[in-house]
């Protein structure tokens, strides 16, 4: 399994970004599929969870904000990001767990004030 992660960039305070993890192998729907952040000096944290069955999780400083959804055709999970923070200023991962877990590649997401 290998995960891409792309949609980083740099937004002002209030701006959206969506940010992509595409699987490859096998279909996206049989992991548990997350994504977590890390900023500069802090511990990886997990942001979102979206389960084999569609059912979702967040960490309660971005709930009402981000959205994370699956596309099974496009075998990939989206994070959508709204109403940014530059406390949300982070390295974001996406994250597959299955039999083993495996992680992407990080993708900086950078919200000026």
């Amino acid at each position: 399994v290998q995960l891409q992660a792309s949609g980083g960039g740099l937004v002002q305070a209030g701006g959206s970004l969506r940010l992509s993890c595409t699987v490859s192998g096998p279909p996206v729907r049989n992991f548990l599929m997350g994504w977590y952040r890390q900023a500069p000096g802090n511990q990886r944290e997990l942001v979102a969870l979206i389960s084999s069955s569609g059912g979702t999780k967040y960490t309660d400083s971005v709930k009402g904000r981000f959205v994370i959804s699956r596309d099974d055709a496009k075998n990939t999970v989206f994070l959508q990001m709204n109403s940014l923070k530059p406390e949300d200023t982070a390295v974001y991962y996406c994250n597959a767990q299955g039999r083993f877990t495996t992680w992407g590649q990080g993708t900086l997401v950078t919200v000026s004030s």
